[in-house]
């Protein structure tokens, strides 16, 4: 299976196969699905950002839902002002990625827990803020900005042209983050991720590209924010939550950190895990959710991305135990009689090992 996985034309037919079924499925599904699957998309976004600067760089970021409420606010504020479609995009992707870059720049020389704490407090200040800042963000009611209902002209009812805005972005945003990766940067990424000293003895400079890796995630934070107002239209100081963003963190790890996959797959649990666990006691929801957590990082330490792998080594293991077990034994022949000693055995035997 693997084999013809590899095979370009095959990728290629999984790929239109796939294409073709996200863009009939919202035809097809009910409203409750096709707005679970924006959900997705929105949070994948925002999970994929994350998985850049702590996945593949190895950096700590515990404030990315700051940059997904700022997106989110910037798009607010652009709707209302009625500004062009395609310039609330653009300002809600910039803006988060300016401040992103502001940050970084100052904070991307510390390590360890003093990048933690800057992070940790930009959610923490947003909260505060963004309740004060009422002339911009409406204060604590927060902000309506409906924008994102199907136009006459395209026959779709408001959910499906939601789904298709979400479903171009996000496509857009994984392959710009794959190619990303997967290039020269995502190499650079990696050499700093493993060792920062090595990284500078090759010509990588460490600072340079944790302040790059930081702006990317604050624009894919920025991207998810607009896609989070198109598929709420409202957005509150809630959004900047901390909570929230230990959230994201949570999903990109048991997605898979350091894959593009487990990006989607992240976004997927941080929608889907809540939903079921409050299906089956909303008592019990954080308790549940610590399991499933504990669960994926000890059977699972490369997160859900990684199931294929573990399913094929076991299969593996298995299939060689079990050919051990029905190969028949052999009889050894008989062996001769030793030889006698001679006063030249040990010196053939020393001449038998050197040889």
């Amino acid at each position: 299976m693997s084999s013809l996985l590899r095979n370009r034309w095959v990728r290629l037919g999984l790929v239109v196969v796939v294409a073709v079924l996200l863009i009939v499925a919202p035809l097809v599904l009910p409203v409750f699905a096709n707005q679970t699957l924006i959900r997705i998309g929105v949070y994948a976004v925002a999970v994929l950002g994350l998985n850049i600067i702590m996945g593949y760089t190895g950096q700590v970021n515990l404030g990315q839902i700051f940059f997904v409420g700022l997106g989110a606010y910037t798009a607010a504020y652009g709707v209302t002002h009625d500004w062009n479609i395609v310039l609330v995009f653009l300002a809600a992707c910039v803006i988060p990625g300016v401040v992103g870059l502001l940050i970084a720049l100052a904070a991307a020389r510390l390590g360890g827990l003093a990048i933690a704490m800057v992070t940790i407090a930009l959610p923490i200040v947003g909260v505060p803020l963004a309740k004060r800042l009422s002339d911009v963000t409406g204060g604590s009611q927060g902000i309506s900005a409906r924008f994102s209902d199907a136009p006459d002209w395209s026959g779709l009812y408001n959910d499906q042209w939601q789904f298709y805005i979400v479903l171009l972005v996000t496509a857009a945003a994984f392959i710009l983050g794959r190619n990303l990766v997967r290039g020269k940067y995502g190499r650079a990424f990696g050499v700093v991720r493993e060792n920062e000293a090595v990284a500078a003895s090759m010509g990588v400079s460490p600072y340079r590209y944790k302040v790059l890796a930081f702006t990317i995630a604050s624009i894919f934070g920025g991207a998810s924010g607009f896609l989070y107002l198109v598929a709420v239209q409202y957005t509150s100081p809630e959004t900047l939550s901390f909570g929230h963003s230990i959230g994201l963190v949570i999903a990109m790890v048991i997605g898979g950190a350091g894959s593009i996959a487990g990006s989607l797959l992240g976004g997927a649990y941080y929608v889907l895990v809540p939903q079921l666990t409050n299906a089956i006691d909303p008592n019990l929801t954080a308790i549940s959710q610590g399991v499933i957590l504990l669960a994926v990082l000890f059977l699972l330490p490369g997160g859900l991305v990684s199931l294929p792998r573990v399913i094929r080594r076991l299969s593996r293991r298995r299939g060689t135990r079990s050919s051990q077990g029905t190969t028949t034994p052999q009889t050894t022949p008989a062996q001769p009689p030793p030889a006698e000693p001679t006063q030249e055995g040990p010196e053939n035997t020393e001449r038998q090992i050197r040889s």
